[in-house]
């Protein structure tokens, strides 16, 4: 018999691994049935979401003024978790234009588990903090522990270190009074209830953790001046679709037309920051550089201060 308080018990007490509904029969319902059914279930995970927002909220207010003196952003997990983690994290230097150090990714097995099963590589905490160690986490960061079932090894391992360093850590998890939540400093808990296929987490947990990162990530980037209005001014215009998008944001954020939006683009070196700011205020584009340089790179505080200046 096993014992009420092993590892295997406490897994099979989390809400992720419960049975949602003894009767279901997935195996013999339409497509169709099956469709409506998934999306009904992920129609409720913004409720979970919600009912976790003042946990999200303070953890990014946290987490961005910490990005703005210069600390980063480090997402350690295993499995799903952890390609969730390294892909919001890729993501961030062609949408904001970062240099690529400022959001990391970790994960249990490390790049070959992006594609490639390797489940075993979650078991060790030794191993967490060892890949986080590489990184060299400090006062200024933000280790950010995801883990659908909150209890991971590997992303214990990784939080131990990171509360050793000085880093605000940060647990997301899809179960409630979580290991994780207990070593972080905010325990941001999703319940995302059970799964349609029993303990697949890359299901509603999946989903669940891919909204609470999109707001980690951009809400930072947005504190960081890496927008204007709605517009996402540091993008890089490094093929044709983002070119088209360079010049539309120039042309949304000035009134001006194309033509003008290519010739300033073409001039600030494709940077369409750059060139909003000399559209808009009259500058230079010498002088718009230094401007924004002053202003930590927020086109608002340029755009405010200029004499030309229209918002």
């Amino acid at each position: 018999m096993m014992a009420a308080n092993s590892p295997d018990a406490e897994l099979d007490e989390l809400m992720t691994e419960a049975v949602a509904d003894d009767d279901l029969m997935l195996d013999e319902l339409s497509v169709a049935e099956l469709v409506t059914l998934m999306n009904d279930r992920d129609a409720l995970i913004p409720g979970a979401v919600r009912d976790a927002l003042p946990t999200i909220i303070s953890a990014i207010e946290e987490t961005s003024d910490r990005v703005r003196a210069g600390g980063r952003i480090i997402y350690v997990g295993a499995g799903t978790s952890g390609r969730l983690g390294v892909l919001d994290a890729s993501e961030i230097p062609p949408t904001f234009g970062t240099d690529g150090n400022i959001v990391l990714g970790l994960i249990a097995g490390g790049p070959t588990a992006l594609v490639s099963s390797i489940e075993a590589a979650e078991d060790s905490e030794e191993t967490g903090r060892r890949d986080l160690e590489r990184v060299a986490p400090g006062p200024l960061d933000t280790v950010v522990g995801i883990a659908s079932s909150g209890r991971t090894p590997y992303v214990l391992g990784a939080l131990a270190l990171a509360n050793e360093s000085g880093s605000l850590t940060v647990g997301l998890s899809c179960n409630l009074d979580t290991p994780i939540s207990a070593i972080s400093r905010h325990g941001i808990e999703i319940a995302v209830g059970p799964e349609v296929v029993t303990g697949s987490t890359r299901l509603g947990a999946g989903t669940a953790t891919k909204l609470v990162l999109n707001m980690i990530s951009t809400i930072s980037m947005i504190r960081l001046g890496k927008t204007y209005k709605t517009l996402m001014v540091d993008v890089k215009a490094t093929n044709a679709k983002l070119v088209r998008r360079a010049v539309r944001i120039v042309t949304l954020a000035t009134g001006t037309d194309d033509e003008t939006a290519r010739v300033a683009l073409d001039a600030a070196d494709w940077n369409a920051k750059l060139a909003i700011a000399t559209i808009v205020t009259g500058m230079t584009v010498d002088d718009a550089r230094q401007a924004l340089d002053d202003a930590a790179g927020v086109l608002r505080t340029v755009v405010a201060s200029a004499p030309k200046a229209t918002s």
